[in-house]
């Protein structure tokens, strides 16, 4: 292994190019009314990026670098009626590592950047990696 894991260091691969602006005005999550959303790769990576094209299904991981850290339970979709949850099973953006999972489809290719049919992440979010979605996970293939 390379590496101390007590210490690890991320480095982004591009930033994600939106409308979203204000975490109060962004939906929770893409189902509920996100926009398209660009991932600006930086030029160091666009070549990783070159057999990603239109109409792939992905997984977007992010840094929600304005989440809080210090949160360990919240009220589930905002709705201070339902019980407080601890973070781990909840996909609020507050919680130690504040790594977003996000299920796109790439909706047009460029050079250095794709566009994907609906992000709810917010402008200028780094973007840390991004992997096809397997066809099983598609539901095209039983499962093993």
């Amino acid at each position: 292994m390379n590496g101390d894991a007590s210490s690890l260091q991320l480095r982004p691969i591009g930033h994600v190019k939106s409308e979203l602006t204000d975490p109060s005005e962004a939906p929770r999550q893409a189902h509920l009314g996100a926009p398209p959303a660009r991932i600006q790769f930086a030029p160091k990576f666009e070549a990783h990026a070159a057999d990603l094209k239109k109409g792939d299904s992905i997984w977007i991981l992010t840094w929600l670098d304005r989440a809080s850290r210090d949160i360990a339970a919240v009220h589930p979709e905002g709705n201070p009626n339902t019980p407080l949850t601890g973070v781990f099973a909840t996909r609020a953006p507050h919680r130690p590592n504040p790594i977003g999972l996000h299920r796109a489809i790439i909706a047009s290719r460029d050079r250095d950047s794709i566009t994907v049919d609906a992000l709810e992440a917010l402008n200028g979010t780094p973007v840390l990696d991004v992997k096809p979605v397997l066809p099983e996970e598609l539901g095209l293939l039983p499962s093993t």
